[in-house]
């Protein structure tokens, strides 16, 4: 039992030295657990204006309003929702989503199943994953620093990017079928809302730094993308929606670290 615990530690060890060396250099991030392989996209820190942009012209609600900039450092993101291959190779069990296939986002999963996820994961792995701040969703969706300014993640023709109302006979898809965004990302517009950490709340029109609003107090939390079932106008990259805690065949997640 020591000597596989030590060999555990080792690895564990071995693997954050590695990932502190990616981090530094700002490349991507191959991972496997339990047999199941995924990548952490490198999102280069910057300022951007969040929120109802100029190009999200009059489709812009409330809710969005008002545009304010923000200032954040470098993180990693999901380079794909969380598969329904990987919810089952860290948790084990029963894949709890309505549309199965390994290669599909889980769904049907609320904010603490992910919290568990994630925990799960942490352990299994070493290393520190979370949820997104919707601030980090929002600027990767947008490409970070490499954004060409377009309305949905990755283009100004829907169709190219998303899985949608129109072309996703009301069902999820395998991840990595339509095109990434200017990071490399996939499916950040439609296929699934994606839960964040932030708890839901209007925005400030003060510079921000690396915000986070507490969930401590709030009565939900922040989803953001858009699913398979949304029109165009409702699958913009700053559309915010929330879940007061439910579940939902169009509801799950992408880690960040």
């Amino acid at each position: 039992m020591k000597k596989l615990f030590s060999a555990l530690l080792i690895t564990l060890m071995t693997c954050s030295v590695a990932m502190a060396q990616k981090a530094s250099s700002g490349e991507n991030i191959t991972i496997t657990a339990n047999g199941i392989t995924f990548t952490m996209v490198f999102v280069k820190g910057g300022t951007y204006t969040m929120g109802a942009t100029p190009e999200q012209a009059s489709d812009a609600k409330a809710n969005e309003k008002p545009a304010h900039k923000v200032t954040l450092s470098d993180y990693y993101i999901g380079e794909t929702e969380v598969t329904q291959a990987l919810w089952v190779a860290v948790l084990g069990g029963d894949n709890p989503s309505e549309y199965k296939a390994p290669g599909m986002p889980v769904e049907l999963v609320s904010l603490e199943d992910c919290e568990l996820f994630v925990e799960k994961l942490n352990a299994l792995t070493g290393l520190k994953f979370r949820l997104p701040t919707e601030a980090e969703w929002e600027f990767a969706a947008r490409g970070g620093t490499k954004s060409r300014g377009y309305k949905y993640a990755g283009s100004n023709d829907i169709g190219s990017v998303a899985w949608y109302e129109s072309n996703s006979d009301n069902k999820t898809h395998p991840v990595k079928l339509k095109a990434p965004n200017e990071l490399g990302l996939y499916d950040m517009t439609g296929n699934v809302w994606e839960w964040c950490c932030d708890g839901y709340g209007p925005y400030s029109s003060a510079a921000q730094t690396n915000p986070k609003v507490s969930d401590d107090n709030a009565d939900a939390n922040v989803t953001r993308g858009a699913s398979f079932s949304n029109e165009p106008k409702d699958c913009r990259i700053s559309i915010r929606s929330f879940s007061p805690g439910y579940i939902s065949p169009g509801l799950g997640f992408r880690i960040a670290m």
